[in-house]
Protein backbone atom coordinates (compact mmCIF):
# COMPACT_ATOMS: atom_id res chain seq x y z
CA UNK A 1 0.00 0.00 0.00
CA UNK A 2 1.05 3.33 -0.78
CA UNK A 3 0.37 6.67 1.10
CA UNK A 4 1.20 8.86 -1.83
CA UNK A 5 -1.94 10.89 -2.57
CA UNK A 6 -3.49 11.18 -6.04
CA UNK A 7 -2.81 14.08 -8.27
CA UNK A 8 -6.02 14.38 -10.29
CA UNK A 9 -5.54 15.53 -13.80
CA UNK A 10 -8.63 16.01 -16.73
CA UNK A 11 -7.99 15.22 -20.03
CA UNK A 12 -7.23 18.17 -22.43
CA UNK A 13 -10.11 17.29 -24.78
CA UNK A 14 -12.39 17.79 -21.90
CA UNK A 15 -12.61 21.61 -22.56
CA UNK A 16 -13.80 22.37 -18.98
CA UNK A 17 -17.69 21.35 -20.55
CA UNK A 18 -18.10 20.03 -16.63
CA UNK A 19 -19.06 16.24 -17.83
CA UNK A 20 -15.70 15.17 -17.18
CA UNK A 21 -13.78 12.56 -15.16
CA UNK A 22 -10.25 12.82 -13.96
CA UNK A 23 -7.71 10.22 -13.17
CA UNK A 24 -4.53 9.80 -10.67
CA UNK A 25 -2.40 8.19 -12.77
CA UNK A 26 0.65 9.08 -10.52
CA UNK A 27 -0.32 5.65 -8.76
CA UNK A 28 0.09 3.12 -11.52
CA UNK A 29 3.57 2.05 -10.88
CA UNK A 30 3.23 2.80 -6.86
CA UNK A 31 -0.58 0.99 -6.04
CA UNK A 32 -0.83 -0.79 -10.14
CA UNK A 33 -4.59 0.77 -9.81
CA UNK A 34 -6.18 3.48 -11.70
CA UNK A 35 -8.54 6.09 -9.77
CA UNK A 36 -11.21 7.96 -11.27
CA UNK A 37 -13.50 10.44 -9.89
CA UNK A 38 -16.11 13.10 -11.21
CA UNK A 39 -14.40 16.28 -11.87
CA UNK A 40 -17.98 17.82 -10.40
CA UNK A 41 -17.88 15.85 -7.35
CA UNK A 42 -13.85 16.25 -5.88
CA UNK A 43 -14.64 15.72 -2.69
CA UNK A 44 -16.90 12.75 -4.04
CA UNK A 45 -16.03 9.02 -4.10
CA UNK A 46 -13.89 7.27 -6.34
CA UNK A 47 -13.65 4.33 -7.95
CA UNK A 48 -10.59 2.84 -8.37
CA UNK A 49 -9.74 0.24 -11.34
CA UNK A 50 -6.61 -2.34 -12.28
CA UNK A 51 -4.63 -0.90 -14.69
CA UNK A 52 -5.23 -3.57 -16.87
CA UNK A 53 -8.71 -2.91 -17.04
CA UNK A 54 -8.48 0.76 -17.37
CA UNK A 55 -6.16 0.27 -20.45
CA UNK A 56 -8.76 -2.15 -21.90
CA UNK A 57 -11.45 0.53 -21.62
CA UNK A 58 -9.41 3.25 -22.74
CA UNK A 59 -8.60 1.02 -25.29
CA UNK A 60 -12.08 0.38 -26.68
CA UNK A 61 -13.23 4.01 -26.41
CA UNK A 62 -10.28 4.67 -28.55
CA UNK A 63 -11.54 2.43 -31.57
CA UNK A 64 -15.05 3.82 -30.90
CA UNK A 65 -16.54 0.59 -29.36
CA UNK A 66 -19.03 2.42 -27.14
CA UNK A 67 -20.04 4.55 -29.86
CA UNK A 68 -23.23 2.76 -30.54
CA UNK A 69 -24.24 2.33 -26.96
Amino acid sequence: MTTESPRWFKSSYSNNGGDCVEVAANLVVTSGIVPVRDSKSPNGPSLSFRVDAFSSFVGSLKVGEFDSI
